[in-house]
């Protein structure tokens, strides 16, 4: 059988966790092969760069990499400010990308990944050949290299969830796309361009996490400016004690003041809620967009759409290699308990590394965000343990693999992205944490402060869902 201890190990993405890895690696004396979609280092953060996190430096920068920048001179920005996605990637991804070198490959899309001479059905010899990892690069040149374990660190920004509320693109979602009136990512409202597009119109903002209180927030900004700006935010459940996050008792306090926001953006009017509804398809109307629910309800036409309903991992190029995932989160089987997001929140999933993450296929590891499937409850440092205990299991270091060094605050650190600079909750306006208490029903009635989007049937009483 081939000697594969010579081989580099593939790291799929030079994003935090991909970068981090391959600090590892190199700590450990072990060559990385790091192999990059996109031009630059974290290129998927730079898609939000305008976008601030909930965490801070001192939660987003892993030790060995540090430990790797110390020597060019590179200086740790302060350690309690929040950066945005810009800063994370040009003032620490971007210098951690050129420490590592040639070992970098940028403009490199991998395409599949397999057993050298082994599909997926053979069971001979598998273990002890090297893998093959097939890519393209931004000339349309294929190449393969032979390595002897894979890392994928690729995230899930490539797949946003979409529209429809079954798990599939509504009706006209993807030709509303292509035509740029439906999108899939928070706007950068401070780009002139882009903010003279949504100035003055109705907006359907559809989500309930991070991403979309930061439209509402944003949309709401512009709505006090521009009075004809409306944001019409669509939920897939009824309107509860928790649907605005923790407030003041959030364990974040960057993130309570964003739900905050979002919360204040329906009660002055500049949003107004669309409850229960559960979107199969969009129609066109006049020139401007209908939302239509599963139950015959239709929206108030808008001028456009922003989904922001999660991401995925993409899947499609491990077709080759065994893989054992959770049949609902698309995560390893053993660390998918431990994320679900029906029971834990960022705050509560424990530190875990090279057991959890193990796939039948030796040697192959999903790391980062993509190791979350489904789950938004990802944290950065939570990624860098996984890789730290990743590089000690590829170097035979057992002991230090399956040992945790990761402690977190008994409270938790759950991270995430928003815009939160203008407001800090104040005492009493909202209860709740990190893991939201048991939801209380809020009736929305159109004389309330958080009306309903009237629609077409209306709900009894004027709640639009349970």
């Amino acid at each position: 059988m081939p000697d594969t201890t010579a081989l580099p190990v593939a790291v799929i993405g030079a994003g935090p966790i991909g970068l981090a890895a391959a600090a590892q690696l190199t700590r450990r004396g072990i060559t990385p092969l790091v192999l990059e979609a996109g031009p630059r280092a974290g290129t998927a953060v730079r898609d939000w760069g305008h976008v601030r996190l909930f965490s801070t430096w001192s939660e987003l920068i892993d030790p060995a990499a540090e430990r790797l920048l110390a020597p060019t001179g590179w200086a740790p920005p302060d350690p309690g400010a929040h950066p945005t996605g810009r800063a994370w990637a040009e003032q620490y991804l971007q210098p951690l990308a050129d420490a590592l070198g040639g070992r970098v490959h940028y403009g490199t899309t991998v395409t599949g990944v397999a057993r050298s001479g082994r599909d997926r059905v053979v069971d001979s010899g598998r273990a002890e050949r090297p893998f093959t990892v097939h890519v393209t690069r931004a000339d349309g040149t294929e190449d393969r290299h032979a390595v002897r374990a894979v890392i994928d660190a690729s995230g899930t920004w490539s797949r946003p969830g979409p529209l429809g509320a079954d798990g599939l693109p509504a009706a006209g979602e993807r030709a509303l796309a292509a035509e740029g009136r439906l999108g899939h990512r928070v706007p950068d409202l401070a780009d002139p361009a882009v903010r003279e597009r949504f100035a003055g119109k109705r907006i359907a903002v559809v989500g309930t996490g991070a991403s979309a209180f930061t439209a509402l927030a944003l949309l709401s900004e512009l709505a006090r400016q521009d009075p004809a700006t409306h944001a019409v935010w669509v939920l897939r459940r009824g309107v509860s004690g928790a649907t605005f996050g923790g407030g003041s008792a959030d364990q974040l306090p960057a993130r309570g003041a964003l739900g905050l926001r979002a919360k204040a953006a329906v009660e002055a009017g500049h949003a107004t809620a669309l409850a229960g509804f559960r979107t199969v398809a969009v129609e066109r109307a006049g020139g401007r967009l209908v939302l239509a629910a599963e139950d015959g309800r239709r929206s108030r036409p808008v001028d456009h759409i922003l989904v922001l309903t999660g991401f995925r991992p993409d899947l499609s190029f491990l077709s080759e290699v065994r893989l054992r995932l959770d049949e609902r989160l698309d995560a390893p089987a053993a660390l998918a308990p431990m994320i679900d997001p029906n029971v834990h929140s960022c705050g509560t999933v424990r530190p875990h590394g090279v057991k959890e993450l193990a796939q039948p296929e030796q040697g192959l590891f999903l790391a980062g965000m993509k190791s979350y499937g489904r789950a938004p409850t990802f944290l950065a440092m939570t990624g860098y343990e996984q890789v730290r205990s990743l590089a000690a299991a590829l170097a035979g270091d057992r002991d230090a693999a399956e040992r945790t060094e990761l402690v977190l605050p008994e409270t938790g650190v759950c991270g995430g992205t928003g815009v939160f600079d203008a407001a800090t909750p104040g005492a009493g306006e909202t209860a709740g944490g990190c893991c939201a208490p048991e939801p209380q029903l809020l009736r929305i009635s159109a004389g309330g402060p958080a009306t309903a989007e009237p629609a077409s049937p209306p709900a009894p009483d004027g709640c639009c869902g349970s």
